[in-house]
């Protein structure tokens, strides 16, 4: 059984910092591409950063690049994302979202709320 748990959203105030972290479980984790996404109130679901299987090379929003950084831990299973210098229009609902090579498999997380607001 496949399995993304997400963990680590709240409410912070504008300028803070907080961790996301997806624990994955039932899949080869290390031969996934690991991304998260988010969805604000009445708006489409957008990628938010994306980190690929084996090199770990990175890509991210233009609305987050310097200030979130995506990473993962093959050993232990688990990708979060390190959020820094929080604006309230990064406010959401974030999802961890799993990719098989060529994409023919894919898993959602249940998602985890993040308000930015003061």
């Amino acid at each position: 059984q496949v399995q993304l748990v997400e963990s680590g959203g709240g409410l912070v105030q504008p300028g803070g910092s907080l961790r996301l972290s997806c624990v994955a479980s039932g899949f080869t984790f290390s031969s996934y591409a690991m991304s998260w996404y988010r969805q604000a109130p009445g708006r489409e679901r957008e990628l938010v950063a994306t980190i690929k299987r084996d090199i770990g090379s990175t890509r991210y929003a233009d609305s987050v690049k310097g200030r979130f950084t995506i990473s993962r831990d093959n050993a232990k299973n688990t990708v979060d994302l390190q959020m820094n210098s929080l604006k309230p229009e990064d406010t959401g609902v974030y999802y961890c979202y799993a990719a098989s090579p060529m994409a023919t498999r894919k898993y959602w997380g249940q998602g985890t709320q993040v308000t930015v607001s003061s």
